[in-house]
């Protein structure tokens, strides 16, 4: 049972991200916002379960818009939108204190996975801030091929396109995914980016 904000000042993709939305399991009601200023000033009153947020918007622009929604309100909880090749957005909208991101083009089934992520407890919430604190040893040590393809994930890349780029099956970028999650301790490609983000892992 699960309410999202939408908020993109395109109305054509904010539509269609809402239609998408809408068709997902456990999500009751979808609401839209078509700037940031809106998007501030409907949280309160709509109290989402998850804003799904434009990175690039005109006025204050969804990076300002994360930042002043989690300064004002900590508990949002916060879904960044974007382009695949809009890496420097998303890595702001991290360090602001957004959870992840999804592509605007995800199929259903990654947009359901990130929204799934998204919706669970608060301690899931917290293990980019867990993964953190290990990583400021020398825990985390993540070999030069991993850190490819956490960049190609930062850029919204498929397996299978990090696979052409770097001339390897997609099994075998599965297999390096698989493993970077572990060193990370993340659940998702989400997650995964969030924390290479914070860790300086990718830029």
């Amino acid at each position: 049972m699960a309410t999202v904000l939408v908020v993109d000042d395109t109305p054509i993709v904010r539509e269609q991200l809402r239609r998408a939305v809408g068709g997902l399991p456990g999500i009751t009601r979808v609401v839209g916002a078509a700037s940031g200023e809106e998007a501030l000033s409907r949280w309160p009153v709509e109290r989402p379960s998850v804003v799904l947020l434009d990175v690039r918007m005109p006025g204050i622009g969804g990076v300002e818009t994360a930042k002043r929604l989690l300064t004002r309100h900590p508990e949002a909880n916060v879904l960044m939108t974007t382009m695949a090749e809009d890496a420097d957005g998303l890595a702001r909208a991290i360090a602001a204190g957004a959870r992840g991101y999804v592509v605007k083009d995800a199929s259903p089934e990654e947009l359901s996975l990130a929204l799934a992520a998204a919706l669970s407890e608060a301690t899931r919430r917290q293990v980019p801030a867990q993964s953190r604190g290990r990583a400021g040893g020398s825990a985390v040590q993540l070999t030069e091929r991993e850190v490819q393809v956490l960049d190609g994930m930062s850029r919204g890349c498929s397996n299978a396109a990090i696979g052409r780029e770097l001339f390897l099956s997609e099994d075998t970028i599965k297999t390096h995914a698989r493993r970077l999650f572990r060193k990370l301790d993340a659940a998702d490609r989400a997650q995964a980016v969030a924390t290479g983000f914070r860790l300086g892992l990718v830029r």
